[in-house]
């Protein structure tokens, strides 16, 4: 069974890696029920989908299409052996730490239960930043975490309510579509000849998405 290891909220601090002031990277475990909503545009919006959690770049970050981001306490095993070195929960800068649930192959539009009432969809892979690149501090980082393409999802909010690490996480709607988050990873950062076959997740897929496709520009990771 899929399970909410942690819950994860970070405060502003300072940004030594780009030109904005303060960060919300450095998320740490919380022990304590944390509020779930839809935080409205990005940009315009509350920033993060958990009450309490801190965005500095919300031209880029948050807002109701990216307003909680996962990843897989596996995945994070699997980089702790790779670059030796501990990873808590939360180091990759995300919202939800998982147990038992593969996220790289979540399908876009997929919805998760977590605990009694919040219920969340799958969005968009994340896409590692000069922020992300900073703050692991590894040589190369960028081309590593680009390679493995299991970049962890982001959601929105489709039910709003309250979570607390050790929920259980049920998918209650997988698509019929095999459009998943690794896939559109891959085919946004390093292989454009990917992207029309996004096409597949139909209304499943964001706005933004569907421009990225139609533009067929993939992101560059310097």
């Amino acid at each position: 069974m899929a399970l909410l290891r942690s819950v994860n909220l970070a405060s502003a601090a300072p940004n030594p890696h780009t030109s904005k002031r303060d960060t919300g990277i450095d998320k740490r475990s919380v022990g304590k029920t944390v509020e779930v909503r839809d935080p409205g545009p990005k940009g315009t919006g509350l920033g993060s989908g958990l009450v309490g959690d801190f965005i500095g770049d919300a031209a880029h970050h948050g807002g109701s299409d990216q307003a909680v981001y996962a990843f897989a306490r596996e995945d994070l095993d699997d980089w702790q052996l790779r670059l030796r070195r501990e990873l808590p929960d939360g180091f990759f800068g995300e919202n939800l730490t998982t147990d038992d649930l593969d996220i790289s192959d979540a399908r876009i539009g997929e919805r998760w239960q977590i605990g009694d009432s919040v219920v969340l969809q799958v969005t968009c892979p994340r896409i590692p930043c000069s922020t992300f690149r900073g703050w692991v501090g590894e040589v190369g980082w960028l081309k590593m975490f680009t390679r493995v393409a299991r970049p962890g999802t982001y959601l929105r909010v489709v039910s709003p309510g309250t979570i607390r690490a050790g929920d259980a996480i049920d998918v209650v709607h997988r698509p019929s579509h095999r459009v998943s988050v690794s896939m559109v990873f891959r085919a946004v950062v390093t292989w454009p000849e990917l992207l029309p076959g996004l096409l597949e997740a139909g209304a499943d897929l964001s706005d933004e998405l569907r421009e990225t496709v139609a533009s067929r520009k993939t992101f560059r990771l310097d």
